[in-house]
């Protein structure tokens, strides 16, 4: 058999076409459509010359959602009807409420790569508490919450979409004092959707409101209902005939103190008209006791006078004896 000829490896390396190690580049998705890299990288950098300042703020705003061992199904229904309106939540599962549980849900922020974090503690089987809290720096803050109607038991006819972005109304008393301009910009970071966030729909629907009331905060759920036949189409900013129609869930939040760090730290705020519930049930106890004590003093005051005055003898009474 004949030998076989040897490739020169100058003809090898000719025949072998050299593979590109680079990816080709994704398409960036934008609110104008899908564009190129090199595309929004130009269209940056003229924002930058005209404005002078860095690229467009980017809201990576992540939401832990928790709650303790041991809750009650309603606050646990009141918990996952909050997951299912932001969008941009996490739920993970119940942590123990120690004394140690600040360092323990701060772990699980940062685990879970979120910026705050809402922890549903409840306590006795009647009262919930709500921890707010921007981690891992602060501030944080503790809510007594009442009057609590999650949405199964409303059951009221708002329905809108799962997921769209949802408009924040607050009422003036925000701009009062500084502890509630600081809940405000809380309550703005935490429940507000980020925009472009890939769980969001690019729909505003609905609206959260908060509005204080004798010191206490009140949330509400409408969905906003415009008429979509084509003979009652509106002009755009025709607010006339659009019409709010409540979805929930409702609850009411009592804050108790404002703390500087997250789950803990110095006081910034302490509410001077909170009493707790457990002061509640007491004065309701003594109350009740009180009660019982003023029916057994009003029986002996009878017994006391029934023998200080006794009754004359009838003369009437053996008449009819035989």
């Amino acid at each position: 058999m004949g030998k076989k000829r040897k490739r020169s490896e100058k003809g090898e390396a000719a025949a072998v076409p050299k593979k590109d190690d680079v990816a080709p580049e994704r398409p960036v998705r934008t609110l104008l459509g899908w564009k190129n890299k090199r595309e929004s990288e130009n269209e940056n950098e003229i924002e930058v010359k005209n404005n002078g300042s860095s690229p467009i703020f980017r809201n990576k705003e992540k939401v832990l959602v928790t709650c303790s061992r041991r809750i009650v199904f309603r606050y646990r229904h009141l918990m996952l009807n909050i997951v299912s309106l932001l969008p941009h939540c996490k739920k993970d599962n119940k942590v123990e409420s120690k004394e140690t549980k600040g360092a323990t849900l701060n772990e699980l922020v940062e685990l879970k790569n979120c910026s705050s974090c809402l922890f549903f503690e409840c306590r006795k089987a009647k009262d919930l508490y709500l921890w707010m809290s921007k981690c891992p720096n602060g501030p944080s803050v503790k809510f007594l919450v009442s009057a609590v109607h999650t949405m199964e038991e409303l059951k009221l006819t708002g329905n809108h979409l799962k997921g769209s972005r949802p408009l924040l109304t607050f009422s003036s008393n925000f701009e009062k004092d500084a502890h509630w301009k600081l809940l405000k910009e809380m309550l703005l970071q935490i429940f507000e959707t980020p925009k472009d966030h890939r769980k969001a729909k690019p729909f505003h629907d609905h609206v959260f409101v908060f509005s204080i009331v004798d010191d206490h905060i009140w949330f509400r759920n409408y969905q906003i209902s415009v008429p979509h036949n084509e003979s009652d189409k509106l002009p755009r900013g025709g607010l006339d005939k659009m019409t709010l129609i409540e979805v929930g869930p409702r609850f009411c939040l009592n804050p108790i103190k404002i703390f500087g760090g997250s789950f803990g730290g110095p006081t910034l705020y302490e509410n001077p008209f909170y009493v707790s519930p457990n002061q509640i049930r007491a004065l309701q106890k003594k109350k009740k006791a009180g009660t019982f004590a003023k029916k057994v003093k009003a029986k002996t005051r009878r017994k006391r006078h029934e023998m200080a005055n006794p009754l004359e003898p009838d003369e009437f009474a053996d008449m009819w004896k035989d």
